[in-house]
């Protein structure tokens, strides 16, 4: 299981969360475009992408992004069932985000 929020409640969580990890799901070329502050890229189309995941700590707490909301909503089904327990899901994605973003 894991749990959907916009990005109002996004932005509050990961401001209070000393275990926070952002995991950005987009391509390497669409993280080019901008990607959250702090937020790390692991591409969900590449092949690597299971075998990243599962090097994670999973006592850590997960909060993944995409463009829209769908690929992070994969991701966190994948790692929900290899283990993770706490993921968050930015509903909307980067289209819905209007905090601050950095370029790579």
């Amino acid at each position: 299981m894991f749990k959907e929020v916009n990005a109002q409640e996004f932005k509050k969580m990961v401001a209070v969360d000393k275990d926070a990890v952002l995991i950005d799901v987009r391509t390497p070329e669409e993280c080019d475009g901008g990607m959250i502050p702090n937020s790390i890229n692991l591409d969900l189309m590449s092949a690597e992408f299971m075998d990243q995941v599962l090097e994670l700590d999973r006592h850590k707490n997960y909060y993944m992004i995409c463009r829209s909301g769908g690929r992070s909503s994969t991701a966190c089904g994948a790692m929900a069932n290899n283990g993770f327990k706490s993921l968050v899901n930015l509903m909307g994605g980067m289209l819905s985000w209007d905090g601050e973003v950095v370029h790579p």
